[in-house]
């Protein structure tokens, strides 16, 4: 408990935003260290996707109790006095007022990531046990400088995709008292979500199928222009940059209320939205000029780029925004 007693202390601004950021930031890169150091020493990629995932779980769980955490810790425990009880997820449904309670909105976006990054991870870790490794990092696996900047460039990762979901988890109750009702943004956003999430989920399956049958020797195919293949030339990445920018617009909503930002310590309106847009800002940056879209285009274009059907795909097919009409 006192290891515990510390370490929040050393957090302890006054601040709620920065109470919430630093500490659950911080918990992002410490859970990649901890993955990257045997990692590298191994020279196995095995496990990155997984830890990629457990940090987003890790860190939203985090951001969302901290406040929970620091009442528990705070309190003096005496003989006849017992823990501050941590409060319920399912509270805010049934119109629980706990101490330290959480507001509904709280609970739907951090379980929206929870879903999102246990879904995709447990793809992604499976995919990689079934093939036994992970074609992006064959040589980069080799250098361990590399493979360090992979593992750290992950914790950035996450860091800056929850941002929005971390400021909504940093919002004092009290702030967010009579917000109940739903809002044009909550509707907007979580739509947006349902839809990119339910595009990634049936793209990754339409393309783990065509694997499958592509393996049991069903078919000849090179490469997949079928279903949301064929709207797009990336329908998976689409819809995470989808899902993304739903939880932001959602989180908006919620940051730009006036009581929120006044508990905030007097956050801006651009403060507010930076905080949130830079969440499907990076992560489409990333999926269109980094580590998404370029890596499959190039591996493609090495494999196929001399056959007329690749050719003819490519040319119809947009690289990113489905053509859905």
């Amino acid at each position: 408990m006192a290891f515990v007693n510390r370490l929040l202390g050393l957090t302890n601004f006054n601040n709620p935003l920065l109470r919430t950021l630093v500490p659950s930031v911080s918990a992002a890169f410490a859970i990649q260290t901890a993955f990257a150091i045997p990692s590298i020493a191994a020279q196995s990629d095995r496990f990155y996707d997984f830890s990629g995932a457990l940090s987003f779980v890790a860190v939203t769980a985090l951001s969302l109790y901290l406040p929970a955490l620091r009442a528990r810790y705070a309190a003096p425990l005496s003989s006849s006095s017992k823990a501050v009880a941590l409060p319920s997820l399912l509270g805010p449904f049934k119109g629980a007022g706990e101490p330290h309670g959480f507001d509904w909105r709280q609970v739907v976006l951090s379980g929206a990531v929870v879903i999102w990054a246990t879904r995709l991870g447990s793809y992604l870790f499976q995919r990689v046990l079934q093939e036994g490794k992970d074609s992006r990092f064959d040589e980069i696996k080799k250098t361990p400088s590399k493979f360090c900047v992979a593992f750290v460039a992950q914790a950035t990762w996450v860091s800056l995709s929850l941002m929005p979901v971390m400021a909504v988890n940093s919002v004092p109750a009290a702030a967010l008292a009579g917000g109940a009702r739903l809002r044009l943004t909550d509707l907007l956003g979580l739509s947006l979500y349902l839809g990119g999430i339910a595009f990634e989920v049936v793209a990754d399956r339409q393309k783990s199928r065509w694997t499958r049958e592509k393996r049991a020797k069903l078919h000849d195919e090179q490469f997949l222009t079928k279903g949301l293949w064929s709207k797009s030339r990336h329908p998976n990445y689409f819809g995470e940059s989808t899902l993304w920018l739903g939880l932001a617009t959602a989180s908006a909503g919620v940051l730009l209320a006036r009581p929120v930002q006044a508990a905030l310590g007097g956050l801006s309106p651009a403060v507010a939205l930076s905080l949130c847009y830079v969440s499907p800002a990076f992560v489409t940056f990333l999926l269109l000029k980094v580590s998404g879209v370029p890596l499959s285009e190039n591996k493609y274009d090495r494999l196929y780029g001399g056959r007329k059907d690749y050719q003819d795909w490519k040319r119809n097919t947009p690289k990113f925004f489905p053509n859905l009409f």
